[in-house]
């Protein structure tokens, strides 16, 4: 047996090289895996001016009849499939982040809201949904006779 001499900052470097992996694995999950069998979740933008509501989805490459939007009782049910591209070439990927699959998202409506007057409109991969706000009752004064 040969002994060696310690070192304690090659365990210092070893600790940081630890680190360094748990962290890549973590955070760069197996993609190839997560393409095959993620869900995937739009990234979602929600604001409010005077009179509506905004929901502002990124959709990049889907197509606008590949997205549904339905309300059900209070709820705006956004959901769709973008398909993965089916080219026959003989390519080997190095890396793969693009996540295919079906996505549904569910936002929760004002108490007041009429289904009839949400409109949406897909422009560039961004798909915009405007919810008008309901309407206050407004005070009414009764006249005395």
């Amino acid at each position: 047996m040969q002994l060696m001499r310690w070192s304690p900052m090659r365990d210092v470097f070893k600790i940081g090289n630890d680190f360094d992996s748990i962290f890549n694995n973590f955070f760069a999950p197996d993609t190839e895996y997560a393409s095959k069998t993620a869900e995937w979740n739009p990234a979602v933008d929600i604001y409010e001016n005077e009179d509506t509501y905004v929901i502002k989805a990124e959709l990049p490459g889907m197509k606008k009849d590949e997205i549904t939007i339905d309300v059900k009782e209070r709820k705006l049910i956004l959901k769709g499939e973008r398909q993965s591209e089916n080219e026959e070439k003989k390519e080997k990927y190095h890396y793969k982040e693009r996540i295919y699959g079906k996505f549904q998202r569910i936002f929760i409506l004002p108490q007041e809201t009429n289904p009839e007057t949400i409109n949406a409109e897909y422009k560039d991969g961004v798909l915009k949904v405007q919810i008008p706000k309901p309407q206050e009752p407004k005070p009414k004064q009764i006249a005395i006779h």
